[in-house]
């Protein structure tokens, strides 16, 4: 099924999505709207607002504040991939030059300060103690993470769980927060609250596992980005660890110089070394495994369309190709 059919039941209030973020994201200095319209305008998939709005759903109907939540989400993970791609140096984005090749790293990284600014003032307005601690604890962990992946890039020994936790703290966090305002917002019991935080944990982590293992073996063109992007900037993914760990002697050290030393030069080797280690079949088995605890956690929730498309999103999560 695609995304689209998928979040069908949800159309009209991504619409009005858009609209809160069009509206919101309005500023009175240009290179502001230029640098901010130039990424959210660059499409993305909206599964982090769209997970708030169908867990609303499950609890009654979506309202005003589940879409101002839901831009809220989005802006913070906007923010998050304009300072990305300064870090990373990265020329691509979903098939687009990045703001920062456009508009230059000072405009992207300002411009995203600006936007995670207006989150919180779209967050107070809202007035909310705990949707704000909710959020205050996400940007917070979000940038930890960001500083792991830093402290990490070149290290080929990081173990698998120093790995995961910097999945979690990057990835996985806004997608937790995403499903817990959403049932927040819905009124749902503080129980409910906890397993719906916890599903959409489980998701996150699964939607980075998949990132990483398509960074390896997707069409550059339905990813957006160039293959191996990843790789060339020395970033220990869990793929490459797992055959770091299977590979023989040779391929052992190949992995490890690439990860330690960056670059595209032994890409060829490298796929090898992963195709014959089988190391994508075992971060997708990982990915799904994630998907499972996800799905349990729900189990529990009333039969609705809402409950539907959210089981429907966990399956698109670990088989899409993009």
């Amino acid at each position: 099924m695609t995304l689209s059919a998928i979040l069908s039941p949800i159309k009209s209030d991504l619409l009005a999505v858009n609209e809160v973020i069009r509206s919101s994201l309005h500023s009175e200095v240009p290179l502001i709207n230029q640098v901010a319209g130039h990424i959210i305008q660059g499409g993305g998939k909206r599964l982090r607002p769209s997970t708030l709005l169908l867990v609303g759903g499950l609890f009654g109907p979506i309202q005003k504040e589940h879409h101002e939540l839901a831009a809220v989400i989005e802006f913070i993970h906007t923010a998050t991939l304009l300072h990305d791609d300064v870090v990373d140096q990265s020329t691509k984005r979903r098939n687009h030059k990045t703001a920062n090749t456009i508009f230059g790293n000072s405009a992207s990284v300002l411009v995203g300060d600006f936007i995670y600014s207006r989150a919180f003032q779209m967050m107070v307005k809202i007035n909310h103690m705990k949707v704000m601690e909710v959020l205050a604890n996400t940007t917070n962990t979000i940038a930890e993470g960001e500083v792991l992946q830093l402290l990490n890039i070149h290290n080929a020994s990081i173990k698998d769980e120093d790995y995961l936790k910097v999945v979690y703290y990057k990835t996985a966090k806004l997608f937790e927060s995403a499903a817990e305002l959403g049932a927040i917002i819905g009124g749902a019991h503080d129980s409910d609250i906890k397993a719906l935080a916890q599903f959409g944990k489980h998701m996150g982590i699964a939607f980075q596992l998949i990132d990483d293992v398509l960074d390896l073996s997707g069409n550059p063109d339905d990813i957006g980005k160039n293959l191996g992007d990843d790789l060339a900037e020395g970033k220990p993914t869990l793929p490459l660890l797992f055959a770091m760990k299977k590979g023989n002697a040779q391929q052992k050290n190949i992995i490890r110089a690439v990860i330690e030393n960056g670059g595209l030069t032994e890409l060829e080797s490298v796929l090898n070394a992963v195709e014959e280690t089988k190391a994508l079949d075992y971060v997708r088995q990982l990915a799904k495994e994630e998907i499972e605890q996800a799905e349990k956690l729900i189990q529990h929730i009333a039969p609705s369309v809402y409950k539907d498309a959210l089981l429907e999103l966990t399956q698109f999560v670990t088989s899409r190709d993009y």
